[in-house]
């Protein structure tokens, strides 16, 4: 399966979500966090870095409430990671714009980010897979109507999916280097 979507109020979401991801995670794979802070609406991203940066140890997490990986800084940022960890793949976070039925949903796809293509900005695509949070709909530019709360839930969503997802990893690891024995 190339995508998976699914609602982030959905019950099973984060079970769905982290065993797609445990399919393509792997131990020095990339968490990259796209957005600022200095919008809601933008904050998916580095809201999701932060969560995954306190809940597990020993990941490689950019785009933190910290230190946020926006447009100003996006591409300086690809170059560093992709000299510092040159064979990770690396799994992009970013919220997105959609229709209006669409809001509150989570893709992921086996395919790169296009950050800021929703509000016009062209910057370089970025990850081999992206999770993308849609979290209000292309007509309302720019986006003051999303609410922190439903963000923060969706980024818990993806955070713990992320967090799950290397947890089934290292017990799939676990498993077949006891099977090996």
């Amino acid at each position: 399966m190339d995508e998976l979507r699914v609602r982030y109020d959905d019950k099973s979401a984060i079970k769905l979500m982290s065993a797609y991801l445990a399919e393509e995670i792997n131990f020095d794979s990339v968490i990259l966090c796209i957005g600022t802070d200095k919008c809601i609406g933008d904050s998916l991203g580095p809201i999701v870095g932060d969560m995954i940066s306190k809940m597990t140890s020993g990941i490689n997490v950019y785009g933190t409430l910290k230190n946020p990986i926006h447009a100003m800084n996006l591409e300086e940022n690809i170059a560093h990671i992709k000299r510092k960890h040159p064979y990770s793949n690396i799994i992009a976070v970013d919220a997105c714009l959609g229709d209006k039925d669409n809001i509150g949903k989570i893709s992921i796809k086996k395919s790169p980010i296009y950050p800021g293509k929703g509000v016009g900005k062209v910057l370089p695509a970025v990850g081999d897979i992206s999770i993308i949070g849609v979290i209000d709909a292309f007509d309302i530019i720019p986006v003051h109507n999303t609410r922190l709360g439903f963000v923060f839930e969706m980024a818990e969503v993806i955070a713990m999916s992320i967090h799950r997802a290397f947890y089934l990893k290292a017990a799939i690891k676990n498993n077949s280097d006891i099977s090996q024995s």
